[in-house]
Protein backbone atom coordinates (compact mmCIF):
# COMPACT_ATOMS: atom_id res chain seq x y z
CA UNK A 1 0.00 0.00 0.00
CA UNK A 2 1.12 3.56 -0.74
CA UNK A 3 0.39 6.71 1.24
CA UNK A 4 0.07 9.93 -0.79
CA UNK A 5 -0.32 13.38 0.72
CA UNK A 6 -1.48 16.34 -1.35
CA UNK A 7 -0.99 19.89 -0.12
CA UNK A 8 -3.33 22.85 -0.32
CA UNK A 9 -2.23 24.00 -3.77
CA UNK A 10 -2.66 20.46 -5.11
CA UNK A 11 -6.37 20.62 -4.27
CA UNK A 12 -6.63 24.40 -4.56
CA UNK A 13 -8.41 24.52 -7.91
CA UNK A 14 -10.69 22.36 -10.04
CA UNK A 15 -7.87 21.76 -12.54
CA UNK A 16 -5.53 20.62 -9.77
CA UNK A 17 -8.15 18.30 -8.28
CA UNK A 18 -8.45 16.68 -11.69
CA UNK A 19 -4.67 16.25 -11.76
CA UNK A 20 -4.80 14.57 -8.35
CA UNK A 21 -7.59 12.27 -9.52
CA UNK A 22 -5.49 11.19 -12.50
CA UNK A 23 -2.42 10.60 -10.30
CA UNK A 24 -4.16 8.39 -7.76
CA UNK A 25 -6.40 6.46 -10.17
CA UNK A 26 -3.90 3.80 -11.21
CA UNK A 27 -5.35 0.62 -9.71
CA UNK A 28 -2.96 0.52 -6.75
CA UNK A 29 -4.34 0.44 -3.20
CA UNK A 30 -3.47 3.61 -1.31
CA UNK A 31 -4.31 6.08 1.45
CA UNK A 32 -4.63 9.68 0.24
CA UNK A 33 -4.12 12.44 2.81
CA UNK A 34 -5.45 15.88 1.88
CA UNK A 35 -4.76 19.34 3.23
CA UNK A 36 -7.34 22.11 3.15
CA UNK A 37 -7.76 23.88 -0.18
CA UNK A 38 -5.21 26.66 -0.53
CA UNK A 39 -6.21 29.85 1.27
CA UNK A 40 -8.83 28.12 3.41
CA UNK A 41 -6.78 27.66 6.58
CA UNK A 42 -5.60 31.27 6.45
CA UNK A 43 -9.22 32.41 6.15
CA UNK A 44 -10.27 30.20 9.07
CA UNK A 45 -7.43 31.58 11.20
CA UNK A 46 -8.60 35.10 10.32
CA UNK A 47 -12.14 34.18 11.41
CA UNK A 48 -10.73 32.96 14.73
CA UNK A 49 -8.80 36.19 15.19
CA UNK A 50 -11.94 38.25 14.62
CA UNK A 51 -13.83 36.13 17.17
CA UNK A 52 -11.03 36.61 19.70
CA UNK A 53 -11.18 40.36 19.09
CA UNK A 54 -14.97 40.36 19.51
CA UNK A 55 -15.53 41.51 15.91
CA UNK A 56 -18.40 39.21 14.93
CA UNK A 57 -19.40 41.22 11.84
CA UNK A 58 -15.93 40.91 10.25
CA UNK A 59 -15.86 37.19 11.04
CA UNK A 60 -19.20 36.72 9.28
CA UNK A 61 -17.94 38.65 6.22
CA UNK A 62 -14.99 36.25 5.87
CA UNK A 63 -17.27 33.25 6.36
CA UNK A 64 -19.64 34.49 3.65
CA UNK A 65 -16.80 35.07 1.17
CA UNK A 66 -15.36 31.63 1.84
CA UNK A 67 -18.80 30.03 1.44
CA UNK A 68 -19.21 31.70 -1.96
CA UNK A 69 -15.80 30.40 -3.10
CA UNK A 70 -16.71 26.85 -2.13
CA UNK A 71 -20.11 27.04 -3.78
CA UNK A 72 -18.43 28.14 -7.03
CA UNK A 73 -15.97 25.28 -6.77
CA UNK A 74 -18.55 22.55 -6.23
CA UNK A 75 -20.83 23.95 -8.91
CA UNK A 76 -18.06 23.52 -11.47
CA UNK A 77 -16.59 20.28 -10.11
CA UNK A 78 -19.70 18.23 -9.28
CA UNK A 79 -21.95 17.70 -12.30
CA UNK A 80 -23.98 14.74 -11.00
CA UNK A 81 -27.21 16.22 -9.62
CA UNK A 82 -27.64 13.81 -6.73
CA UNK A 83 -24.02 13.99 -5.62
CA UNK A 84 -24.04 17.78 -6.00
CA UNK A 85 -26.98 18.05 -3.61
CA UNK A 86 -25.15 15.92 -1.03
CA UNK A 87 -22.01 18.05 -1.33
CA UNK A 88 -23.98 21.31 -1.29
CA UNK A 89 -25.81 20.26 1.88
CA UNK A 90 -22.52 19.33 3.60
CA UNK A 91 -20.79 22.58 2.63
CA UNK A 92 -23.81 24.59 3.76
CA UNK A 93 -23.81 22.72 7.10
CA UNK A 94 -20.12 23.52 7.67
CA UNK A 95 -20.59 27.23 7.06
CA UNK A 96 -23.79 27.37 9.10
CA UNK A 97 -21.83 25.79 11.94
CA UNK A 98 -19.08 28.40 11.54
CA UNK A 99 -21.72 31.13 11.77
CA UNK A 100 -22.89 29.75 15.10
CA UNK A 101 -19.32 29.43 16.41
CA UNK A 102 -18.63 33.16 16.03
CA UNK A 103 -20.95 33.83 18.97
CA UNK A 104 -19.09 31.50 21.34
CA UNK A 105 -16.44 32.42 23.89
CA UNK A 106 -13.02 32.24 22.24
CA UNK A 107 -10.52 29.68 23.51
CA UNK A 108 -8.03 27.20 22.06
CA UNK A 109 -10.71 24.52 21.67
CA UNK A 110 -12.86 26.87 19.60
CA UNK A 111 -9.84 27.80 17.45
CA UNK A 112 -9.03 24.13 16.83
CA UNK A 113 -12.62 23.36 15.85
CA UNK A 114 -12.70 26.26 13.38
CA UNK A 115 -9.40 25.54 11.62
CA UNK A 116 -10.29 21.84 11.31
CA UNK A 117 -13.12 22.65 8.90
CA UNK A 118 -10.75 23.18 5.97
CA UNK A 119 -9.58 19.57 5.83
CA UNK A 120 -13.10 18.30 6.48
CA UNK A 121 -14.36 20.30 3.50
CA UNK A 122 -11.61 19.32 1.05
CA UNK A 123 -11.85 15.60 1.80
CA UNK A 124 -15.64 15.44 1.62
CA UNK A 125 -15.74 17.33 -1.68
CA UNK A 126 -12.90 15.33 -3.23
CA UNK A 127 -14.24 11.95 -2.10
CA UNK A 128 -17.62 12.73 -3.66
CA UNK A 129 -15.89 13.91 -6.83
CA UNK A 130 -14.18 10.50 -7.03
CA UNK A 131 -17.57 8.84 -6.52
CA UNK A 132 -18.90 10.86 -9.44
CA UNK A 133 -15.99 9.63 -11.57
CA UNK A 134 -16.80 6.00 -10.63
CA UNK A 135 -13.56 5.56 -8.65
CA UNK A 136 -13.72 3.10 -5.75
CA UNK A 137 -12.86 5.37 -2.81
CA UNK A 138 -13.85 5.53 0.86
CA UNK A 139 -13.67 8.49 3.21
CA UNK A 140 -11.88 7.74 6.51
CA UNK A 141 -12.48 10.51 9.07
CA UNK A 142 -9.13 11.28 10.72
CA UNK A 143 -10.99 12.20 13.90
CA UNK A 144 -11.94 8.52 14.19
CA UNK A 145 -8.32 7.35 14.52
CA UNK A 146 -5.78 10.19 14.77
CA UNK A 147 -5.02 11.24 18.36
CA UNK A 148 -2.24 12.94 20.32
CA UNK A 149 -1.42 12.21 23.95
CA UNK A 150 -1.04 14.60 26.88
CA UNK A 151 2.45 15.58 25.70
CA UNK A 152 1.05 16.43 22.23
CA UNK A 153 2.84 13.46 20.67
CA UNK A 154 1.04 10.95 18.42
CA UNK A 155 -0.70 8.24 20.45
CA UNK A 156 0.73 5.47 18.29
CA UNK A 157 -1.08 2.55 19.93
CA UNK A 158 -4.47 4.29 19.68
CA UNK A 159 -3.81 5.32 16.07
CA UNK A 160 -2.77 1.82 15.05
CA UNK A 161 -5.77 0.14 16.65
CA UNK A 162 -8.33 2.55 15.26
CA UNK A 163 -6.85 3.11 11.81
CA UNK A 164 -6.76 -0.63 11.21
CA UNK A 165 -10.34 -0.81 12.45
CA UNK A 166 -11.70 1.84 10.05
CA UNK A 167 -9.79 0.40 7.09
CA UNK A 168 -11.11 -3.07 7.87
CA UNK A 169 -14.67 -1.68 7.80
CA UNK A 170 -14.31 -0.92 4.05
CA UNK A 171 -11.89 -3.62 2.81
CA UNK A 172 -12.98 -3.41 -0.82
CA UNK A 173 -12.05 0.25 -1.29
CA UNK A 174 -9.16 0.93 -3.63
CA UNK A 175 -8.47 4.45 -2.34
CA UNK A 176 -8.91 5.72 1.21
CA UNK A 177 -9.30 9.50 1.55
CA UNK A 178 -8.52 11.12 4.90
CA UNK A 179 -7.67 14.46 6.43
CA UNK A 180 -4.18 15.65 7.20
CA UNK A 181 -3.37 18.02 10.08
CA UNK A 182 -6.41 17.38 12.28
CA UNK A 183 -6.68 14.95 15.18
CA UNK A 184 -8.15 14.62 18.66
CA UNK A 185 -6.33 15.36 21.89
CA UNK A 186 -6.07 13.07 24.91
CA UNK A 187 -9.44 14.34 26.16
CA UNK A 188 -11.20 13.68 22.85
CA UNK A 189 -11.48 17.32 21.76
CA UNK A 190 -10.59 18.40 18.22
CA UNK A 191 -6.93 19.37 17.94
CA UNK A 192 -4.23 19.39 15.27
CA UNK A 193 -0.59 18.65 14.47
CA UNK A 194 0.20 22.35 13.88
CA UNK A 195 0.64 24.14 10.54
CA UNK A 196 2.17 21.88 7.92
CA UNK A 197 1.13 18.83 9.91
CA UNK A 198 -0.46 17.02 6.96
CA UNK A 199 3.01 15.71 6.03
CA UNK A 200 3.29 14.32 9.54
CA UNK A 201 -0.15 12.72 9.27
CA UNK A 202 0.98 10.94 6.10
CA UNK A 203 4.08 9.37 7.63
CA UNK A 204 2.24 8.40 10.83
CA UNK A 205 -0.27 6.56 8.64
CA UNK A 206 2.55 5.18 6.50
CA UNK A 207 4.19 3.66 9.57
CA UNK A 208 0.93 2.07 10.75
CA UNK A 209 0.06 0.46 7.39
CA UNK A 210 3.73 -0.43 6.67
CA UNK A 211 3.53 1.48 3.40
CA UNK A 212 5.82 0.69 0.47
CA UNK A 213 6.42 4.43 0.14
CA UNK A 214 5.04 7.73 1.44
CA UNK A 215 4.70 10.40 -1.22
CA UNK A 216 4.37 14.11 -0.43
CA UNK A 217 2.88 15.93 -3.43
CA UNK A 218 3.24 19.72 -3.60
CA UNK A 219 3.72 22.43 -6.22
CA UNK A 220 7.51 22.00 -6.51
CA UNK A 221 9.54 19.04 -7.74
CA UNK A 222 11.28 18.09 -4.49
CA UNK A 223 13.88 19.63 -2.21
CA UNK A 224 15.91 22.28 -4.04
CA UNK A 225 19.56 23.00 -3.36
CA UNK A 226 18.66 26.54 -2.31
CA UNK A 227 15.52 28.56 -1.68
CA UNK A 228 13.93 29.18 -5.12
CA UNK A 229 11.96 32.12 -3.69
CA UNK A 230 15.19 34.08 -3.27
CA UNK A 231 17.83 32.46 -5.49
CA UNK A 232 17.74 31.80 -9.23
CA UNK A 233 18.78 28.62 -11.02
CA UNK A 234 18.19 26.25 -8.10
CA UNK A 235 17.88 22.54 -8.85
CA UNK A 236 15.94 19.67 -7.34
CA UNK A 237 17.94 17.14 -5.33
CA UNK A 238 17.29 13.58 -6.47
CA UNK A 239 18.31 11.75 -3.26
CA UNK A 240 18.66 12.68 0.42
CA UNK A 241 19.16 10.71 3.59
CA UNK A 242 16.67 10.96 6.44
CA UNK A 243 19.26 12.90 8.47
CA UNK A 244 19.85 15.41 5.68
CA UNK A 245 16.15 15.96 5.03
CA UNK A 246 15.42 16.41 8.74
CA UNK A 247 18.11 19.09 9.00
CA UNK A 248 16.76 20.94 5.96
CA UNK A 249 13.15 20.77 7.12
CA UNK A 250 14.00 22.02 10.60
CA UNK A 251 16.15 24.86 9.36
CA UNK A 252 13.72 26.40 6.95
CA UNK A 253 13.05 24.27 3.85
CA UNK A 254 9.28 24.81 3.60
CA UNK A 255 8.52 21.79 1.44
CA UNK A 256 8.53 19.36 4.37
CA UNK A 257 7.20 19.47 7.94
CA UNK A 258 10.19 19.10 10.33
CA UNK A 259 8.80 16.00 12.05
CA UNK A 260 7.77 14.22 8.86
CA UNK A 261 10.51 11.60 8.63
CA UNK A 262 10.39 10.53 12.28
CA UNK A 263 7.62 7.87 12.09
CA UNK A 264 9.03 6.06 9.03
CA UNK A 265 12.83 6.23 9.26
CA UNK A 266 13.18 3.37 11.76
CA UNK A 267 10.97 1.22 9.50
CA UNK A 268 13.04 2.21 6.45
CA UNK A 269 9.95 3.38 4.55
CA UNK A 270 11.02 5.76 1.75
CA UNK A 271 9.55 9.25 1.51
CA UNK A 272 9.32 10.76 -1.95
CA UNK A 273 8.59 14.43 -2.70
CA UNK A 274 6.69 14.94 -5.97
CA UNK A 275 5.21 17.79 -8.03
CA UNK A 276 1.47 17.54 -8.71
CA UNK A 277 1.89 19.62 -11.88
CA UNK A 278 4.75 17.45 -13.14
CA UNK A 279 4.03 13.89 -11.99
CA UNK A 280 6.60 12.35 -14.35
CA UNK A 281 9.46 14.22 -12.65
CA UNK A 282 11.59 12.11 -10.31
CA UNK A 283 11.29 14.48 -7.34
CA UNK A 284 13.37 13.81 -4.23
CA UNK A 285 13.66 10.35 -2.69
CA UNK A 286 14.47 10.26 1.03
CA UNK A 287 15.83 7.00 2.45
CA UNK A 288 18.39 5.72 4.93
CA UNK A 289 20.96 5.55 2.14
CA UNK A 290 23.64 8.22 1.82
CA UNK A 291 24.50 9.46 -1.68
CA UNK A 292 27.82 11.25 -2.06
CA UNK A 293 29.52 13.88 0.06
CA UNK A 294 29.63 17.65 0.05
CA UNK A 295 26.93 20.30 0.46
CA UNK A 296 23.63 19.26 -1.11
CA UNK A 297 21.39 22.10 -0.04
CA UNK A 298 21.16 25.46 1.69
CA UNK A 299 18.16 26.59 3.73
CA UNK A 300 17.35 29.63 5.83
CA UNK A 301 15.14 30.05 8.88
CA UNK A 302 13.84 33.52 9.78
CA UNK A 303 12.31 35.06 12.91
CA UNK A 304 15.24 33.97 15.05
CA UNK A 305 16.04 35.69 18.36
CA UNK A 306 19.56 35.52 19.79
CA UNK A 307 20.12 35.64 23.56
CA UNK A 308 23.55 36.21 25.13
CA UNK A 309 23.80 35.19 28.80
CA UNK A 310 26.94 36.55 30.44
CA UNK A 311 28.14 35.94 33.99
CA UNK A 312 31.57 35.96 35.61
CA UNK A 313 30.22 33.27 37.92
CA UNK A 314 29.96 30.92 34.92
CA UNK A 315 33.71 30.25 34.99
CA UNK A 316 34.25 26.79 36.52
CA UNK A 317 30.60 26.71 37.68
CA UNK A 318 29.53 23.21 36.71
CA UNK A 319 25.83 23.87 37.30
CA UNK A 320 25.58 27.05 35.26
CA UNK A 321 24.38 25.52 31.97
CA UNK A 322 21.92 23.28 33.80
CA UNK A 323 20.45 26.36 35.44
CA UNK A 324 20.08 28.10 32.08
CA UNK A 325 18.54 25.12 30.29
CA UNK A 326 16.05 24.47 33.09
CA UNK A 327 14.56 27.92 32.51
CA UNK A 328 13.97 27.20 28.82
CA UNK A 329 12.57 23.78 29.65
CA UNK A 330 10.18 25.28 32.18
CA UNK A 331 8.77 27.60 29.51
CA UNK A 332 8.75 24.82 26.85
CA UNK A 333 10.97 26.88 24.55
CA UNK A 334 13.31 24.99 22.22
CA UNK A 335 16.86 26.14 21.48
CA UNK A 336 18.17 26.03 17.89
CA UNK A 337 21.85 26.98 18.20
CA UNK A 338 24.22 27.38 21.12
CA UNK A 339 27.81 28.51 21.60
CA UNK A 340 29.75 28.96 24.83
CA UNK A 341 32.82 30.76 26.16
CA UNK A 342 34.31 30.92 29.64
CA UNK A 343 31.92 33.62 30.78
CA UNK A 344 29.01 33.60 28.33
CA UNK A 345 26.47 31.45 26.56
CA UNK A 346 24.84 32.55 23.31
CA UNK A 347 21.80 30.72 22.02
CA UNK A 348 18.90 31.17 19.64
CA UNK A 349 15.16 30.53 19.81
CA UNK A 350 12.39 30.83 17.23
CA UNK A 351 9.47 31.03 19.68
CA UNK A 352 9.33 34.27 21.67
CA UNK A 353 6.03 33.56 23.42
CA UNK A 354 7.70 33.44 26.83
CA UNK A 355 10.74 35.59 26.03
CA UNK A 356 10.08 38.26 28.68
CA UNK A 357 9.59 35.68 31.43
CA UNK A 358 12.73 33.79 30.35
CA UNK A 359 14.83 36.95 30.31
CA UNK A 360 13.46 37.95 33.69
CA UNK A 361 14.62 34.68 35.25
CA UNK A 362 18.01 34.77 33.52
CA UNK A 363 18.64 38.31 34.77
CA UNK A 364 18.57 37.05 38.36
CA UNK A 365 22.06 35.63 37.89
CA UNK A 366 23.43 36.99 34.59
CA UNK A 367 23.56 39.93 32.20
CA UNK A 368 21.29 39.27 29.25
CA UNK A 369 21.40 40.73 25.73
CA UNK A 370 18.62 40.04 23.24
CA UNK A 371 18.87 40.57 19.46
CA UNK A 372 16.00 39.92 17.08
CA UNK A 373 15.58 40.07 13.30
CA UNK A 374 18.10 37.27 12.92
CA UNK A 375 18.20 34.31 10.50
CA UNK A 376 19.91 30.94 10.54
CA UNK A 377 21.48 29.86 7.27
CA UNK A 378 22.00 26.10 7.24
CA UNK A 379 24.24 24.13 4.88
CA UNK A 380 23.41 20.43 4.71
CA UNK A 381 25.15 17.43 3.19
CA UNK A 382 26.83 14.19 4.12
CA UNK A 383 30.07 14.63 6.11
CA UNK A 384 30.46 18.26 5.02
CA UNK A 385 32.49 19.23 8.08
CA UNK A 386 35.27 16.93 6.82
CA UNK A 387 35.36 18.35 3.28
CA UNK A 388 38.75 20.01 2.68
CA UNK A 389 37.18 23.05 1.02
CA UNK A 390 34.60 23.74 3.73
CA UNK A 391 36.80 26.29 5.59
CA UNK A 392 36.76 28.44 2.45
CA UNK A 393 33.11 29.21 3.19
CA UNK A 394 34.21 31.66 5.82
CA UNK A 395 36.47 33.41 3.32
CA UNK A 396 33.52 33.79 0.98
CA UNK A 397 31.39 35.29 3.77
CA UNK A 398 34.00 37.66 5.13
CA UNK A 399 31.77 40.65 4.33
CA UNK A 400 28.80 39.14 6.19
CA UNK A 401 28.40 39.76 9.91
CA UNK A 402 28.18 36.22 11.30
CA UNK A 403 26.96 36.26 14.88
CA UNK A 404 27.24 32.53 15.67
CA UNK A 405 28.53 29.37 13.98
CA UNK A 406 27.45 25.80 14.71
CA UNK A 407 30.18 23.55 13.30
CA UNK A 408 30.75 19.97 14.33
CA UNK A 409 27.56 19.35 16.28
CA UNK A 410 26.50 17.25 13.30
CA UNK A 411 28.61 15.86 10.47
CA UNK A 412 25.84 16.89 8.09
CA UNK A 413 25.15 20.48 9.09
CA UNK A 414 26.89 23.83 9.38
CA UNK A 415 24.68 26.65 10.66
CA UNK A 416 25.38 30.38 10.59
CA UNK A 417 23.47 33.03 12.52
CA UNK A 418 23.28 36.30 10.59
CA UNK A 419 21.18 39.45 10.46
CA UNK A 420 18.04 38.85 8.40
CA UNK A 421 18.99 41.89 6.33
CA UNK A 422 22.06 39.93 5.13
CA UNK A 423 20.16 36.73 4.31
CA UNK A 424 19.48 37.32 0.62
CA UNK A 425 23.07 38.23 -0.21
CA UNK A 426 24.38 35.33 1.89
CA UNK A 427 22.20 32.79 0.07
CA UNK A 428 23.32 34.17 -3.30
CA UNK A 429 27.01 34.12 -2.36
CA UNK A 430 26.78 30.56 -1.13
CA UNK A 431 24.87 29.53 -4.26
CA UNK A 432 27.64 30.91 -6.48
CA UNK A 433 30.44 29.32 -4.47
CA UNK A 434 28.88 25.94 -3.76
CA UNK A 435 26.75 25.14 -6.82
CA UNK A 436 27.89 27.44 -9.62
CA UNK A 437 31.26 28.30 -11.21
CA UNK A 438 32.39 24.68 -10.85
CA UNK A 439 31.53 24.75 -7.14
CA UNK A 440 33.94 22.60 -5.18
CA UNK A 441 31.67 21.82 -2.26
CA UNK A 442 28.68 20.29 -4.02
Amino acid sequence: MLVLKFGGTSVGSIENMMHVKDIINNGQKKVVVLSAMSGTTNALVKISEYIEAGDVDEALIVIDALRNNYNKTITSLITNTEIYQTVFDYVNLVFTTLETLVHKQYDVLLYNEIVAQGELLSTFIFSRYLQQENINAALLPALDFMRIDKTNEPDNFYIQQNLNRVIAATPDAEIYITQGFICRDAEGAISNLQRGGSDYTATIIGAVVKAEEVQIWTDIDGFHNNDPRFVENTKAISNLSFDESAELAYFGAKILHPQTVMPVRALDIPVRLKNTMSPASYGTLITNEVHGEGIKAIAAKDNITAIKIKSARMLLAHGFLKKVFEIFERYETSIDMITTSEIAVSLTIDDTTHLNAIVGELERFALVEVDDFMSIVCLVGNAIIFHPDTPNLFQILQDVSVRMISYGGSNNNISLLINTSDKLETLKKLQRYVFENDGVLA
